[in-house]
């Protein structure tokens, strides 16, 4: 008795609003995961903390990262993640830099005249503007000591 009858038109448009909104949300909601941030921080923060030097390696599940001397930041489809290294400063490299060629693998004494030019080039690095960088999806950290120089490298 205190129902609305079936064929009311308001019920019928109320019922086709509520089906689109629905639609609506389904399709608004990011199809991936943000990526693992944590995880990243925690491979570098094995590599800084290592008695040796060391190089560590993680797989990244995001299109574009961020780094600072004390933070990083990924990107991807499902949105964006931050973590902070919990041993720090860090070095960010930037390829195509003679750092960059150190994080690869080659000794620093073959790319640096000496070990005053490597501790400088990656005290500049360090105060770089952060900004984002498409990423292949790898994250290579190195530590490196030379003649008194104690650095993390970290790039992608």
């Amino acid at each position: 008795m205190f129902d609305a009858p079936a064929d009311s038109w308001y019920l019928w448009l109320g019922v086709a609003t509520a089906s689109v909104l629905a639609l609506g949300v389904a399709a608004a909601l990011p199809a991936t995961v943000p990526p693992d941030a944590q995880r990243a921080a925690a491979t570098v923060d094995a590599v800084a903390t290592s008695p040796h030097n060391a190089t560590g390696k993680h797989r990244l599940d995001a299109t574009a990262v961020k780094f600072g001397s004390r933070r990083i930041a990924l990107r991807n489809d499902g949105g964006t993640a931050h973590a902070a290294f919990a041993y720090g400063p860090v070095t960010p490299v930037r390829n195509g830099t003679g750092l960059a060629a150190v994080l690869r693998g080659q000794p620093p004494t073959s790319v640096f005249q000496n070990a005053t030019a490597f501790r400088a080039t990656a005290a500049d690095a360090r105060s770089r503007a952060r900004i984002w960088r498409e990423t292949d999806g790898r994250l290579v950290a190195r530590r490196v000591t030379w003649e008194g120089v104690d650095v993390t490298l970290v790039g992608a």
